[in-house]
């Protein structure tokens, strides 16, 4: 006879391929039954229970956890207690080691215990994360009463005593679990199972609901009225999916994992067979559906955590600010409630004015609350969105100050901002499946809009200072809030820029609220242009006048540049940490300065070159004590008009300094750091050879030393200083170290004991091996004579790896080009590297034939390094 661990394997197999194949709907209580069977089987076969004298001490095999929610996922741990009425025999062992042995043997993740009762209900009533196990248990085989006796033990003699001291546990325990694994609503790679909006959420529900309700089925949450039936379908569908997407999960990860990362996003996208559709990769439109599924069951876990947890165990409210005084709406248990269904047909206005009343008071919706707003949306017609009353109301709303509760999230979970503004539906959900963006674009507006919010505050961080006193000084705040709350509104529309597209729409939006026509502008002005300022600071030189010229003309007025300069900052920052840091930050202040200076004295206030390298000549000399007024003198005559124009007088000394201990050597290296930063200038001064810059660059990858912006010169005299901003090493605390070994390397390469392509292909192979996949968009190098009178730049974008910069300036090089300046900035998740080039003769690259050549020669580099 076939033993029942073989005939496990057989049917988990045939089952897996039944699942694979799309055939098998009901994995998870399937996937139980057979390991039921197993246990079962093995129970009747088994040698060692007849003699442990069942009559006299009975046993039973329980179902704990996951198993016993029959929710088995491909990989799920096997969880089972071996329960006693009385104390653990000596034959205990034997059994365990014929039913759990084997499971082991073939690999399968089994977790047991083995107790008596009594032992089970004294560590349940003083561990509750025992408890909430064996709230799930089910009956396997074995004496069924003694099952029903522990059921009955946990309610009598630890529920009773302990339902306000469970739930308490319960909310901490959730708000630790949240702050550890993070909202998985709003997050690039989710926990399906432990972040907030993950199944642990729901599990939470059904312990919470067995502790203050007595249910005992998940359908009892309906029952005991605290799901309507619409929220129990749709809350049995978001459990669907989201347990699919984790079976997935496992199967192609081919073990337990619950972080759905990017490597296994494209596949399970695929595997439940979501296409490319009206310009959004199929992947997007699965996250899309993930993140909603995971924000309703994130907003039913809380409504029922609210609604259980007794008033002295919630998170403390703010302080009311004033009475309510809206004839309708009432306070219950310090939230907000309509008094009655019919008041709302009576009244539909009160829809808006219940979150005004939050706003105002900083009280929050009640449960019931919700469910009437999401119930009776349909009130909310093109007549009610005209309605002056309910513009005004919003607009009361938008200009409201930053509290712990944000009555827009709160609309947007409601349904209650998208029927007003219905061109939000576009952006609800929205995935852009990249690095870059941590949150959906709803998600992502509505934190913007709470950035700029927070500038407001009377106390800010350092860092935030000079953003609050610009909001501050802002004649029309509420222009600024509507325009960064509507910014990404143009996204998810196939071949459209969402600038451009946004600015329609908001034309549109406001036209029908009937702002002014110099307010619809303004904000129109706002969304279109919001990718100027980032786009300008890290992607052009900002040393170049006409580059800050071209930017100040876009704009009409001083009041509108602190306008874009404030939602750019909330923009970066609401985006992610590889949208803003402070490398981004002080070079978007910088262009905000010389944009300002512009529009504040005019186009031509600016001083002639000739004027400032003079003025900068005679502060070298007062500076300069220990190098004669001659010698300096001779040496301004090697400098380019470039450099003497574009580099502050204090370097310049510097720079003369390092090129006089230069000697016979063949370069020196300084690194100073950036005070209040992580970031290091690194000046190399050295005699120029041909490759040089692309050969620092390799040098400065192969010790891990990011790079973030380069400046090159080249002196008449046969001198080049190349100076770059590279994030800090690593490790600081031996910084000195790592600039000894820098220089040994580059000494190396320029001498050719290094041979830097070797090492690098080292590098990258490694990179190659821990690199998580996302979707691929083509690169691309655009080569641009329009933006500099005295360059070409050259774009490209591209996807990093180890020894990019090196490998592009590399090839520019064997283009016989001369690179001058070089910005690494980021495109949603490519790299953009910026060059301002000079062909051999210090002309621009206008042949057509001689741009399709770079653009060859850099794009073969790029495929062959693609990972």
């Amino acid at each position: 006879m076939e033993s029942p661990v073989h005939q496990l394997q057989e049917s988990k197999q045939e089952l897996l391929t039944r699942f694979v194949d799309g055939d098998a709907p009901d994995f998870l209580a399937s996937h139980a039954d057979l390991l039921d069977d197993y246990f079962r089987e093995s129970f009747a076969r088994s040698s060692a229970g007849p003699r442990m004298g069942m009559e006299k001490n009975p046993y039973a095999i329980l179902a704990l956890g996951g198993y016993g929610r029959k929710e088995q996922c491909l990989h799920s741990d096997i969880d089972v207690l071996l329960l006693f009425s009385k104390k653990i025999p000596d034959e205990a062992p034997a059994l365990v080691q014929e039913i759990f042995y084997p499971l082991w043997d073939v690999g399968l993740e089994v977790s047991y215990a083995t107790r008596s009762l009594k032992e089970c209900l004294s560590l349940a009533s003083h561990d509750f994360e025992v408890l909430t196990s064996l709230v799930d248990a089910r009956f396997l085989c074995g004496i069924s009463t003694l099952y029903s006796g522990l059921r009955e033990g946990m309610r009598g003699k630890i529920l009773r005593k302990k339902t306000k001291e469970f739930i308490h546990w319960m909310r901490e325990r959730n708000e630790g679990r949240h702050s550890r694994y993070g909202d998985s609503t709003s997050l690039l790679e989710p926990n399906v199972k432990e972040g907030r909006g993950g199944l642990r959420d729901y599990h939470a529900m059904l312990w919470l609901g067995w502790a203050k309700y007595q249910i005992k089925e998940p359908r009892d949450l309906e029952y005991h009225g605290q799901l309507s039936h619409n929220e129990y379908v749709t809350l049995s569908e978001a459990l669907s999916f989201i347990w699919s997407v984790r079976n997935w999960l496992h199967h192609f990860s081919g073990r337990k994992c619950d972080q759905l990362y990017f490597e296994y996003q494209l596949q399970v996208a695929e595997v439940l067979r979501f296409q490319d559709q009206n310009g959004q990769q199929g992947v997007e439109l699965f996250l899309g559906q993930l993140h909603g599924h995971m924000e309703f069951l994130k907003q039913q876990h809380l409504m029922l955590l609210n609604k259980v947890v007794p008033r002295k165990y919630r998170y403390p409210l703010p302080k009311v600010r004033g009475r309510l005084s809206v004839s309708g709406i009432t306070t219950s248990q310090d939230s907000l409630n309509f008094e009655s269904s019919e008041v709302i047909l009576e009244n539909p206005y009160l829809l808006l004015k219940i979150f005004e009343q939050s706003a105002s008071l900083g009280l929050p919706l009640s449960i019931e609350a919700r469910r009437l707003t999401q119930e009776f949306l349909h009130l909310v017609d093109g007549e009610f969105r005209r309605s002056p009353r309910v513009i005004q109301s919003l607009q009361r709303i938008v200009l409201s100050p930053s509290q712990p509760i944000n009555v827009l999230d709160e609309m947007l979970n409601t349904g209650m901002l998208v029927a007003l503004i219905p061109e939000m539906k576009e952006v609800v959900n929205l995935i852009q499946y990249d690095e870059y963006h941590i949150y959906p674009v709803d998600k992502h507006l509505l934190q913007a809009v709470q950035i700029l919010k927070d500038f407001a505050k009377p106390e800010l961080p350092s860092q935030d200072s000079f953003s609050g006193q610009l909001f501050k000084e802002l004649r029309c705040p509420e222009l600024l809030l509507w325009a960064v709350l509507l910014h990404d509104v143009g996204k998810g529309r196939e071949g459209k820029d969402h600038s451009e597209h946004g600015a329609e729409v908001v034309r549109r939006v406001f036209k029908r609220m009937n702002f002014a026509a110099e307010d619809i502008e303004t904000i129109s002005f706002l969304v279109r242009e919001h990718l100027l300022l980032t786009k300008t600071a890290t992607q052009r030189d900002l040393n170049d006048e006409k580059v800050v010229v071209q930017c100040a003309r876009k704009f009409s007025s001083i009041e509108e540049l602190k306008m874009l300069y404030l939602l750019t900052v909330a923009d970066s920052k609401a985006t992610g940490p590889k949208a803003w840091n402070d490398w981004i930050a002080a070079l978007l202040k910088e262009l905000f300065f010389k944009v300002y200076h512009i529009l504040e004295k005019g186009e031509l206030a600016t001083p002639a070159a000739v004027d400032i390298v003079e003025k900068k000549k005679n502060e070298i000399f007062l500076e300069s004590l220990s190098i004669p007024q001659e010698d300096l003198e001779l040496l301004f005559d090697q400098l380019s008009p470039r450099y003497l124009l574009y580099t502050p007088a204090k370097d310049i000394l510097r720079h003369i300094e390092l090129y006089q201990s230069l000697g016979k050597a063949p370069f020196v290296l300084e690194a100073q750091s950036l005070p209040g930063t992580n970031y290091r200038t690194v000046t190399v001064c050295a005699k120029d050879q041909p490759g040089l810059f692309s050969k620092i660059s390799g040098v400065l990858t192969l010790n891990n030393l990011d790079i973030l912006d380069a400046q090159i010169y080249t002196w008449r005299n046969g001198i080049a200083l190349d100076i770059f901003m590279v994030k800090a090493p690593p490790d600081t605390l031996f910084e000195d170290e790592a600039w000894a070994r820098m220089r040994k390397d580059l000494y190396a390469a320029l001498s050719g004991k290094l041979i830097l392509d070797t090492v690098l292909d080292e590098k990258l192979r490694a990179y190659q091996a821990d690199i998580k996949s996302t979707a691929s968009r083509p690169d691309k190098i655009v080569v641009d004579n329009k933006g500099s009178d005295f360059f070409t730049i050259i774009e490209v974008y591209t996807y990093d790896f180890p020894g990019l910069l090196y490998r592009i300036t590399d090839a520019l090089f064997r283009c016989d080009l001369n690179v001058w300046i070089a910005k690494i900035a980021t495109k949603v998740d490519q790299v953009l590297d910026v060059f301002y080039v000079r062909d051999l003769d210090g002309q621009k690259i206008t042949d057509p034939k001689s741009v399709a050549t770079i653009q060859e020669t850099v794009g073969q580099v790029l495929s062959n390094n693609r990972t």
